[in-house]
């Protein structure tokens, strides 16, 4: 994962989801639990991106 990577997925974690997996159904479920909270949405991006 590399330092952009990271960052976006504290900053932003649908658009870190969407850079690595495009808009399918990870990036839905990455906005999702990003509305309910911050936090969940930062735990799926980093949980997608680091496969």
């Amino acid at each position: 994962m590399s330092l952009l990577t990271i960052i976006l997925s504290i900053l932003l974690p649908p658009l870190a989801v969407a850079l690595k997996k495009g808009l399918g159904v990870d990036f839905l479920i990455n906005l999702l639990l990003t509305a309910l909270g911050w936090l969940p949405g930062v735990i799926h991006a980093f949980y997608v991106n680091s496969k």
